[in-house]
């Protein structure tokens, strides 16, 4: 079974907030090195106003940086949370439609319902609430460890010592 990297799509992160020059940054482009083919980070202006306004503003931006065909995955806490090999299997599953795998990152106030009801599929990171900066780079990690294990390399070890 071929890699759910070899999808020839374009795979993206779209993420609100911007990263800068920060720790979180760092650690995202370290996992990002090692990924093939490339993710490619979209990051979207933070929202302001009210709540509801600051996550509407941030829906526009999400759905408008997602590429038509896109495969959405949402990352919202009410997703399904899968463990180490059932992310794999799903990331085959997901390339396996063909389409280009976009994950979609919200800020502060969490995703708008229209990114919600957009979305192909939701996903969590489990039931704790973490920063969206920390959440990229959890993703990211996970990516890396799902191709890893896909390509059979060590950096993966599963069960307990």
């Amino acid at each position: 079974m071929p890699s759910w990297t070899t999808q020839l799509a374009e795979n993206l992160l779209i993420a609100v907030g911007r990263a800068g020059n920060t720790p979180e940054a760092a650690l995202v482009d370290r996992y990002l090195k090692r990924l093939r083919p490339a993710l490619r980070v979209i990051e979207i202006p933070d929202g302001n106003g009210s709540a509801g306004e600051i996550k509407r503003r941030e829906a526009v931006g999400l759905l408008g940086a997602l590429p038509a065909r896109g495969f959405a995955i949402a990352l919202d806490l009410g997703g399904t949370a899968p463990d180490t090999d059932g992310l794999v299997q799903q990331l085959a599953m997901w390339r396996d439609t063909g389409r280009a795998l976009a994950f979609l990152i919200g800020g502060a106030e969490g995703l708008d319902a229209s990114v919600l009801a957009r979305a192909d599929t939701t996903m969590s990171l489990g039931c704790l609430t973490w920063p969206h900066m920390l959440v990229r780079v959890m993703l990211v990690e996970q990516l890396y460890r799902a191709q890893a294990i896909a390509g059979g390399h060590p950096y993966h070890r599963s069960g307990r010592p």
